[in-house]
């Protein structure tokens, strides 16, 4: 290749990423506009989540944690952008070959789009505007790069004794050429043509998707959710006993503030529910069939508990787990309601983004604080958790309890359908198992010598903890005092004061519930039914 065709190809590659930035600013100005779920990207994003196995989803929330979204937008990102240049440096040879790079794309962002649970025909619109954005720019760079380069020949002299003395006189251009030829630059527009288009389309890209930004900004429900005030609860409130919280830093504190809880979903972008458009229909193996409005489910008796949520990807002493005040509706009053028939075992439960979880039926109508939950720590449900409403079901991993942003559910059989998780071969249904984790010492700093605290949180929802053990280098097993707590729902904290000889040590940990079964040794991965094994955490003191 020549070296004017590498500079074409150059700048071919560069007009390719500047189409991609302006399809995506296009795409994201149509989906603002026309209120679709996101832009091409969002929707490639969704699909890729939806073919993730779960090893490689384990991975991802373990390194990533709540930034396994971002990672995975920006992976796609880097990889549009590097096809995008490919796509542009192909269409400097011929700019069907950038078409048909286009056309894949376009296929791609359309069947990603279409095959969203709650795909409807505006959901194409934004990838559809975006290729049509992409084509267009592809048409106007592409030609101001210019033609491939021309040679010509470099004269060739022949000896003449009569000519070579006089230097006047010039050899004639029309000989035959010899066997070095020099490159000629081809007539083109101006490389100042191609710069001031690409900056006038980067300009756009950047308006484009800034005001897509906006109109999604406005119809945001935050101002909706502010202006929200909840009734009393209908019966007390657990009150917290003192000794709840014991003073010992770095200790996770009994109540999760809504701030620090753990997101783990499959939402790229956040679901927009206006509570009064909020429906929630109940329906399958029922009596009669219930449609609940927001306001017709604040008028019913409401609840307000602490329960412990744990997400089934939770590692051994991980951080996907927290407690929370909830405030809700009672669901298995609705289910009494409705009516369920002989032989339903499952309620496959619908988010408004398509999400599915399958809650076992035995679970919710067992007399456990089971709730439609509206608020969380005395607040409207924050929009990442889930607002107007979502599902509370203690005792149970969350992709089996908790899903947020609800709105059908469907009264059926595990054997007649697997929600979403199971389809990936997770297990249908879930209990938690009895774990703990040990806070502190965390490892990362040399402990002085002398009583050190040793301390953490348990959990076995619905059980209850009975006992927490810690133990040194493997050694004899010793009890750890245990904070008091409102319920057998929500975790507890424990500590054990430890004499702290100098040295390398391995501190581990154990929990007992309350029928009496203790925390496995065994070591299991988080699928397809949560993780098992002792926290441990191995520290020197100096």
């Amino acid at each position: 290749m020549s070296r004017r065709d590498r500079q074409r190809a150059g700048l071919g590659a560069v007009a390719g990423v500047l189409a991609a930035g302006t399809a995506l600013g296009v795409g994201q100005l149509v989906a603002g506009l026309t209120g679709a779920n996101g832009s091409p990207v969002v929707a490639v994003g969704e699909l890729q989540i939806d073919f993730t196995p779960p090893w490689l989803k384990n991975f991802a929330i373990s390194e990533f944690g709540a930034d396994d979204k971002l990672v995975l937008v920006s992976g796609i990102l880097v990889v549009l952008a590097i096809f995008a240049a490919i796509i542009g440096a192909a269409a400097t040879r011929r700019m069907a070959y950038g078409m048909a790079g286009l056309g894949v794309f376009a296929v791609v962002g359309l069947t990603a789009a279409a095959t969203r649970p709650t795909a409807t025909f505006t959901s194409l619109l934004p990838t559809l505007a975006a290729t049509a954005a992409a084509v267009a720019v592809l048409r106007l760079l592409i030609p101001l790069v210019g033609p491939p380069a021309l040679t010509a020949a470099r004269p060739a002299v022949s000896f003449d004794p009569v000519t070579a003395a006089d230097p006047a006189v010039t050899a004639d251009p029309a000989v035959e050429a010899g066997p070095e030829a020099e490159e000629l630059e081809p007539t083109r527009p101006g490389r100042r043509s191609f710069l001031a288009a690409g900056a006038a389309t980067a300009g756009i890209a950047a308006g484009a998707g800034l005001a897509g930004r906006l109109l999604a900004e406005r119809s945001s429900v935050a101002s909706a959710q502010r202006s929200l005030r909840f009734p009393k609860p209908a019966g007390a409130t657990p009150t917290l006993p003192s000794g709840v919280n014991f003073d010992v830093p770095g200790l996770s504190p009994f109540v999760t503030s809504s701030n620090s809880f753990y997101r783990v979903d499959t939402a790229l972008v956040l679901p927009q529910v206006d509570p009064s458009s909020w429906q929630l229909r109940i329906h399958g193996m029922v009596g009669r069939e219930i449609t609940l409005t927001f306001d017709e489910l604040l008028k019913r008796p409401l609840i307000e508990d602490y329960v412990t949520l744990c997400c089934v990807s939770d590692p051994v002493g991980g951080p996907y787990i927290g407690n929370a005040k909830w405030l809700g509706a009672s669901l298995a009053a609705v289910l009494r309601e409705a009516g369920i028939k002989a032989g339903a075992d499952q309620l496959l439960c619908t988010s408004v983004d398509g999400f599915t979880s399958g809650t076992p039926v035995q679970t919710v109508m067992d007399g456990r604080d089971a709730l439609l939950a509206v608020a969380m720590n005395g607040q409207p449900l924050p929009i990442a958790h889930g607002f107007p409403a979502r599902m509370v079901v203690p005792g149970l991993y969350g992709y089996v309890s908790a899903t947020k942003w609800v709105t059908d559910i469907n009264v059926t059989t595990f054997a007649g359908n697997y929600a979403f998780w199971a389809q990936r071969g997770w297990s249908q249904q879930a209990p938690i198992k009895t774990e703990c984790r040990i806070d502190v010492p965390n490892g990362l700093n040399n402990l002085g010598g002398g009583t050190t605290a040793v301390a953490g949180v348990a959990w076995a929802q619905h059980k209850g903890i009975e006992a927490v053990q810690v133990r040194v280098d493997q050694g004899p097993w010793n009890e750890a005092k245990l904070a008091a707590v409102p319920g057998i729902d929500c975790w507890r904290q424990w500590v054990w004061e430890w004499d702290a000889a100098p040295g390398q040590h391995m501190l581990e940990a154990r929990a007992t519930d309350k029928t009496g079964y203790t925390q496995t040794s065994v070591q299991a991965q988080p699928e397809p039914n949560g993780a098992s094994g002792y926290p441990s955490v191995s520290v020197t003191v100096s």
